[in-house]
């Protein structure tokens, strides 16, 4: 019965899509509206927070940053591109998916994450300077069933959001459409360089309709390509014309480091990046993994609070640029601090070990030799939860960037071993990187923190907490 009512809401919601979208051409403002309020039916049975007032206010004026945004995804995005992103994205992973993964959360009292990463193989076509996915070499693979058996015990409890990362996963491009053809009610997203999109790729993106890419950047030609190689920028440009042509959906991936964060943030950059039909950015702050990583590429104190309010200013609703940007690091007041070893995500590479997170190389098993349930159970999966939130300011979410005591902690207690098959890195050489930047980070991390209200939110919780506990 179970599956048939969640058969007939997907069908509901299809059908109403397809009723706005129809709608589009005429009065595109009130079609918005129209499929807006059908998702709060949803949203409402989630955990999910919206303020559907501020939401309608922003879909009814016309000029508002939120309808900019709408509009380049409705005239760019070919319509089963759009409406499978809804309904994967949308229905599936945040509304139905959700409900299911926090029941088994509270079943199971381990983490259970929204969305699983992995690494379909560690091959490459770049050799980019200091990528940490290098370190592991060039000759590991997971296999098609490797990667279907993962998903399929991941929807039992709720997933429907699935990141490829490498390597460079369109090395394996056969086999992630395959995938997308063997579960067509989940959202991919895949990590690229871009350099391997071609146009039968596009047209194939735009058939299955359910991936999408994230596509590396790290500036203009000369800085982009200082790193990752001569005439790789012109390649990727390339690539996104031909993905804006045939309406697929696509993004950038930004690292950001003390040498390039402000032209990755530019007016100049964000400007292009819209041009080109960009429709998200994830920027994530430079992590110094690796032997051979360089701590002094970390960004400074001033850099990472310029980038905290770039972001913020980008991306506001009502008078932004109309680009859905966000950062891991500086969000961790959005999803309540660290969001790895299951809590939201985790990783895998291409070995097939379980990672806490994509920069967080230690584990204690592998998905070839035990369940999902099994690695979200594991030692080193429930030190996470059993200690997340690591610091009560989520603006210091990492146990390794920001909280560097922790993870060395963390990993002695839980037995967890490095997955570096090149160079295995202790935790303690890791953690030490990072002391300087955390100590330099605390404080002005304290000051924005309490700027913003949330430590003010988070006391009246934890007061209203301790006298329902003792009311009990």
């Amino acid at each position: 019965m179970g599956k048939l009512k969640h058969k007939l809401g997907r069908k509901a919601f299809a059908k109403g899509f397809d009723v706005a979208y129809g709608k589009m051409g005429k009065d595109r403002q009130k079609a918005v509206l129209d499929l807006f309020r059908m998702a709060q039916k949803y949203i409402n049975k989630t955990e999910v927070k919206v303020d559907f007032k501020k939401g309608e206010d922003w879909i009814m004026d016309e000029d508002s940053a939120l309808m900019k945004y709408i509009d380049r995804a409705v005239d760019n995005l070919d319509k089963n591109v759009l409406k499978t992103a809804l309904l994967n994205f949308g229905y599936e992973a945040m509304f139905c998916g959700t409900k299911v993964m926090e029941d088994a959360r509270k079943v199971q009292q381990c983490n259970v994450p929204w969305l699983i990463l992995m690494d379909p193989t560690s091959a490459c076509n770049l050799k980019c300077t200091g990528c940490w996915a290098a370190e592991y070499g060039y000759k590991l693979n997971l296999t098609l069933e490797d990667m279907d058996k993962l998903i399929r015990q991941g929807k039992k409890l709720g997933i429907y959001f699935y990141m490829y990362t490498g390597g460079e996963p369109l090395v394996r491009k056969a086999d992630l459409l395959k995938l997308c053809e063997m579960h067509p009610d989940c959202a991919f997203a895949c990590f690229t360089n871009g350099t391997l999109v071609d146009e039968q790729f596009c047209k194939d993106l735009k058939r299955v309709g359910n991936m999408y890419l994230a596509i590396s950047l790290e500036g203009f030609e000369d800085t982009n390509d200082a790193r990752r190689g001569q005439g790789v920028f012109q390649k990727v440009m390339h690539a996104m014309d031909l993905l804006k042509k045939n309406g697929c959906l696509f993004g950038t991936s930004i690292c950001y480091t003390r040498n390039n964060i402000d032209l990755v943030t530019s007016d100049e950059f964000i400007k292009m990046e819209i041009e080109k039909g960009v429709q998200f950015s994830m920027y994530f702050h430079y992590m110094p993994v690796g032997n051979d990583a360089d701590p002094n590429l970390l960004p400074t104190k001033e850099q990472r609070e310029y980038m905290y309010h770039k972001l913020r200013s980008v991306r506001n609703m009502t008078d932004g640029d109309g680009l859905f940007a966000f950062d891991f690091q500086n969000d961790g007041e959005y999803v309540g601090g660290c969001i790895a070893g299951g809590r939201n995500y985790f990783h895998i590479n291409a070995n097939g070990d379980a990672e806490p997170c994509v920069f967080i190389h230690y584990s204690n098993m592998n998905i070839k030799e035990h369940t999902l349930l099994e690695i979200l159970h594991s030692p080193i999966f429930m030190a996470y939860h059993n200690n997340q939130p690591f610091n009560d300011n989520h603006l210091r979410p990492c146990p390794m960037l920001e909280n560097p005591d922790i993870l060395v902690k963390m990993v002695h207690d839980s037995g967890a071993k490095s997955t570096d098959l090149q160079s295995p890195e202790t935790v303690e050489h890791l953690c030490d990187k990072c002391k300087d930047y955390a100590v330099c980070w605390a404080p002005e991390a304290e000051k924005l923190w309490e700027e913003s209200g949330r430590a003010e939110q988070q006391r009246q919780k934890k007061a209203a907490e301790a006298k329902k506990a003792v009311n009990e």
